[in-house]
């Protein structure tokens, strides 16, 4: 007995859905942009504290230094994580199609 896939109903997502992914997408995005200066000025603010209170000269370096290495790991995290992620509607539609779902009938 052949196989007949069925046909795919086509849903298409409301405007607001596609509107709060695109949100959600720049969130992403600002949040690697603000997130590298910042975490090399708060390792500069921090160094330059150590730098006050025990009198040393070069621990405002180490800290922008050590905050920008520790940014990076944060950003290069992120970036693995948004790759590693699949859309949603598209194991939805392997699914529908007969591609692999829980409860294929053949």
């Amino acid at each position: 007995m052949p196989y007949h896939r069925p046909i795919p109903e086509s849903k298409s997502r409301p405007k607001l859905a596609r509107g709060m992914d695109a949100l959600v997408e720049a969130e992403k995005l600002m949040q690697i942009a603000l997130l590298l200066p910042s975490a090399a000025f708060i390792g500069w603010l921090a160094g330059a504290w150590l730098d006050k209170v025990l009198h040393q000269a070069w621990i405002g370096l180490a800290g922008m230094v050590f905050g920008g290495i520790s940014g990076l790991v944060y950003v290069v995290k992120l970036a693995m994580q948004a790759a590693s992620e699949t859309p949603p509607d598209k194991t939805e539609n392997e699914e529908k199609n007969g591609k692999g779902g829980p409860d294929r009938e053949e």
